[in-house]
């Protein structure tokens, strides 16, 4: 996937020639991972170690090799090659929060270099891939949005703001979601007013989500459970001219004519693209 092969991509501009040497250091208690002991070495040898150790799936000891590098040879363009290395090691082991401290080092130390963009695209995917169901907190979510929003504002015309709008149209559709569990559970409770808030934002901060026709369909039936004829037809109007084919606004029409109110627009038989791709 062309996200996995822009995550790659330092790796691929850093690489050097592999060289072939021993973790030195002892298996610590219980089994955890082996620490690497103090001992100075080339860097590009440092360096090349932890590109082998990250190419044979040990993350943790690849880790250790570009810290080790960042420990030595402080001042270097290794040093700084090694930190976006250890971003991504952390990724593939699933370490997001250590890979985002990673990240966020690099932005502060070397705000001006040209794999920033890197690292600001990393940060976001880390917290995109934390995000978790409807039915649960969706703060990664939200940080998600907002990290992969700043890489679409910083990096417009780059590789990394064409995945992040994509990715930002999935996180929008997950908050969408989410806002639609809490109303639809405000209106099993016989709450609709604040059912209705939940919709509306919605329908303003989501328009372009799946899930608009159904949140303009459940303020309509909100409205009517408290007798607003008015807004009921009116937000019925406007799934009607945006969605004349859904099976939303059939919903709709039937429920708002049934308790006595007038829609001009009759629904209309929903084509097979509309079905597949609603609105």
């Amino acid at each position: 996937m062309q996200s996995v092969s822009i995550r790659r991509q330092v790796a691929a501009i850093c690489a050097v020639s592999l060289a072939s040497v021993v973790l030195s250091g002892c298996l610590g208690p219980q089994g955890r991972q082996p620490r690497l002991q103090y001992e100075e070495r080339p860097v590009e040898l440092l360096y090349s170690v932890g590109l082998q150790r990250l190419d044979d799936g040990r993350y943790g000891e690849a880790v250790q090799f570009f810290q080790e590098v960042e420990r030595q040879h402080p001042y270097s363009p290794w040093s700084r090659r090694s930190i976006l290395m250890q971003v991504f090691a952390h990724y593939e082991r699933q370490g997001y929060e250590e890979a985002i401290a990673a990240a966020d080092r690099y932005i502060q130390l070397y705000p001006g270099s040209p794999q920033v963009s890197y690292a600001y695209y990393m940060k976001a995917v880390c917290y995109f891939e934390q995000i978790v169901d409807v039915g649960r907190d969706q703060a990664a979510a939200g940080q998600a949005l907002a990290a992969l929003t700043e890489v679409t504002r910083r990096f417009p015309g780059t590789q990394y703001a064409t995945d992040a709008r994509v990715k930002i149209d999935m996180v929008n559709d997950q908050l969408a979601g989410k806002e639609m569990e809490i109303g639809r559970w405000y209106l099993r409770r016989d709450q609709p007013l604040a059912a209705v808030g939940r919709f509306r934002r919605v329908v303003e901060q989501y328009q372009t989500t799946s899930h608009t026709p159904e949140a303009l369909y459940r303020m309509v039936e909100a409205y009517l459970s408290l007798g607003l004829t008015a807004e009921a037809e009116r937000n019925a109007a406007v799934l009607g001219h945006n969605f004349p084919g859904s099976r939303w606004y059939s919903d709709a029409y039937a429920l708002v004519t049934r308790q006595g109110g007038t829609l001009e627009q009759e629904p209309q038989e929903e084509g097979w693209l509309r079905r597949l791709i609603p609105g």
